[in-house]
């Protein structure tokens, strides 16, 4: 048991897959290896996904893959993204008043 624990825990923090979860969206991810990584955790409200994708339109940053999934009050939404400096748009996802957390994987 511990070692598959600690084998999701490595997956969530190096990749951003949170497969097996229990009380969190399950998405399981591939390498992100050419792309930067950006997760969001929201509230599960209409209109979130399209505020995410404004902020990073408004910031003129290319999403190269995403992936969502709900549970029935909390969203994850995990962004590969074509950028070197990510700090404008995750202000702007930070502002989205859904917004729970954001994370940025390198």
């Amino acid at each position: 048991i511990a070692l598959d624990v600690s084998t999701k825990l490595v997956h969530y923090s190096d990749n951003g897959s949170t497969s097996g979860a229990v009380n969190f969206p399950e998405v399981n991810l591939p390498d992100h290896a050419t792309a930067r990584r950006i997760m969001h955790i929201h509230r599960n409200e209409p209109g979130v996904l399209q505020a995410i994708n404004q902020a990073f339109s408004g910031a003129g940053i290319n999403i190269v893959g995403q992936y969502l999934q709900t549970l029935s009050d909390v969203g994850y939404v995990v962004m590969d993204v074509e950028t070197q400096d990510a700090a404008s748009v995750l202000r702007n996802l930070n502002e989205i008043p859904a917004t729970i957390r954001t994370r940025y994987l390198r």
